[in-house]
């Protein structure tokens, strides 16, 4: 569908795009039964989107092949998708954390806190495991061909305020469909770090120091959104985890012996996030202002070429001003470590 979409000519297209039902009818059924949206995601291009190098072994980074449905055909891309599959995988070790730290008895006697601590020191490590997994990228995927053949494939409906509505032919009620396209929003893994750790993307809560003007006019509903594109199983787990009794946060809180170790894994995520603005700095601001080289159909080229004359602030793959998505998650972030 996405191949269909961004291959029209512009020219050609006048207000909207026809979308036909031989394409939508199939997609919208499966997404029904995977409760997800029915558009390209983060599960479609990275989840879902390997096979095993050798299925006689175990299932680990080195014996899985990334990118058996690709838009470029470059190594680049499916390099991409490796990178970000790492990062997944790596991010597994926190569900086991989570669910060791959910299984504790109590969270106040002795056994329990040294528990906790522990608990919160390998998060820690996990979530290193995780930036350094995000920073490799500079070393397996080039820049220009990321932003300029693979990202904009990607690009859903309403990704900008000029572009084309897509229609889907046959389904009566376009509003209810969440269709902006994959993006780094829609890990499962990195929204339960979010939730375990109470991290306050939608400002709800009087913490210190207070969001800074700019926080405030950041998308908040942005997380929350992103959980729409997840498939429902996800979801699920992640509604456990943010209605679970015993947030490890206010357990800091009332217990001085846990929270250097809350802190430590709180600060180790906003730095992350720091790593995260910078990679993103490299693969999409510094290269929207560069021409395009090599878009592989002239239909994607003429588009792309448009996009670079316009000017105003960069948009992520959903659509969101980017500087200012990814400095509110990393400032809401810092508003999480308590004081000591």
């Amino acid at each position: 569908m996405h191949f269909y979409v961004h291959s029209i000519p512009p020219d050609t297209i006048e207000g909207s795009i026809l979308v036909p039902r031989s394409l939508v009818a199939p997609l919208v059924a499966v997404s029904h039964v995977l409760r997800i949206a029915p558009v390209l995601t983060f599960a479609d291009t990275v989840l879902w989107n390997w096979e095993l190098v050798d299925p006689t072994l175990p299932v680990t980074i080195e014996n899985m092949r990334f990118g058996q449905e690709l838009f470029s055909g470059t190594e680049d891309e499916r390099n991409f998708y490796l990178g970000s599959a790492r990062a997944e995988l790596v991010g597994v070790q926190m569900l086991h954390i989570f669910n060791d730290y959910h299984n504790l008895p109590n969270v106040t006697d002795p056994s329990s806190i040294s528990t906790i601590n522990k608990l919160l020191a390998r998060l820690t490590t996990v979530i290193q495991e995780i930036s350094d997994s995000v920073q490799s990228m500079r070393q397996i995927v080039d820049p220009h061909v990321f932003y300029w053949e693979v990202r904009p494939w990607f690009n859903g409906n309403g990704c900008g305020s000029s572009a084309p509505a897509w229609i889907y032919d046959g389904v009566s009620d376009m509003s209810k469909l969440d269709l902006s396209g994959p993006s780094a929003g829609q890990s499962s893994v990195m929204h339960a770090l979010d939730l375990f750790l109470d991290i306050d993307h939608k400002l709800r809560q009087r913490r210190y120091p207070a969001p800074s003007d700019a926080n405030k006019r950041a998308d908040h509903g942005f997380m929350e959104r992103m959980r729409r594109y997840m498939p429902g199983k996800h979801r699920d787990y992640l509604a456990y985890i943010a209605e679970y009794p015993r947030h490890v946060r206010e357990v800091a809180q009332d217990t001085p012996a846990i929270r250097e170790a809350y802190n430590a894994a709180v600060t180790k995520l906003k730095k992350y996030r720091d790593a995260h603005m910078r990679v993103a700095c490299l693969y999409i601001v510094s290269m929207s202002t560069k021409p395009p080289v090599g878009c592989p159909m002239f239909a994607m080229a003429q588009r792309m070429e448009r996009a670079a004359a316009r000017t105003g602030p960069v948009k992520g793959t959903g659509g969101n001003e980017l500087s200012l998505l990814l400095k509110a998650g990393r400032d809401a972030t810092t508003r999480a470590v308590l004081k000591n």
